[in-house]
């Protein structure tokens, strides 16, 4: 849910916008009580350690590569040809 904010507020509590935005908020922002603009916060990329991938995939099968690049290669067109 987006909470409703003028520009004086956008103006004047700018801190505390950015921090909500941080946070996930989103805000619409009015002039003369009329919707101008939307404020929302991006997609961050999020960087996980290695370690931890690693336990996550510590229990899962091995995987064959010769057998996965033949499945990949079956499933997709390589032909070197340019695309009209």
């Amino acid at each position: 849910m987006s909470e409703t904010i003028s520009q004086r507020e956008l103006r004047n509590d700018s801190g505390r916008i950015m921090r909500e935005l941080d946070a996930g908020r989103s805000f619409v922002v009015t002039r003369h009580a009329a919707p101008v603009g939307e404020l929302r916060p991006l997609r961050r990329h999020r960087l996980v350690d290695r370690a931890v991938v690693a336990e996550i995939f510590r229990g899962a099968p091995e995987i064959d590569r010769r057998r996965f690049v033949n499945d990949l290669d079956a499933a997709t067109d390589q032909d070197m040809e340019p695309r009209a």
